[in-house]
């Protein structure tokens, strides 16, 4: 009996390790993934600032960086929060949508559309290193 009690406790034991193991090296990433990935994220970065910058999104000519220039005054670190304009808590996207239909005069991007994944990335690359302030006005 106590044979098979050291045994099953062994095996539970081997198998914890395995599996611990296999945890480690799913987060284990080499320097060319991780140079593949920021290289894929700043090619989005650029399609955003280049969104940002195009008065293409609307219909009246006006872009978004007319107002915010270098994504200035957006507060990506803010959201979500109550928007007045909204009148609701909103995602910073909601918020972009609702300068494209309005400011610009455009129609809203799907929520998964990759122009609005980019604007969005953008505005919060130009605000990377501002610590996280969700709520904040």
């Amino acid at each position: 009996m106590r044979t098979k009690i050291l045994g099953a406790s062994l095996l539970l034991l081997v198998i914890l390790m395995a599996a611990g193991d296999f945890m480690v090296r799913a987060d284990e990433f080499t320097k060319e993934d991780l140079a593949r990935w920021q290289q894929e994220y700043m090619t989005v970065v650029a399609r955003g600032r280049e969104l940002w910058t195009s008065p293409d999104l609307g219909t009246n000519g006006v872009a978004c960086a007319q107002c915010h220039p270098n994504a200035a005054n957006t507060h990506p670190e803010t959201y979500p929060k109550f928007q007045q304009q909204l009148g609701r808590v909103a995602p910073l996207r909601d918020m972009i949508n609702w300068c494209l239909m309005n400011p610009l005069e455009g129609e809203p991007l799907k929520l998964d559309d990759p122009d609005l994944v980019a604007i969005e990335t953008y505005v919060h690359y130009e605000r990377r290193g501002v610590p996280m302030a969700p709520g904040k006005h």
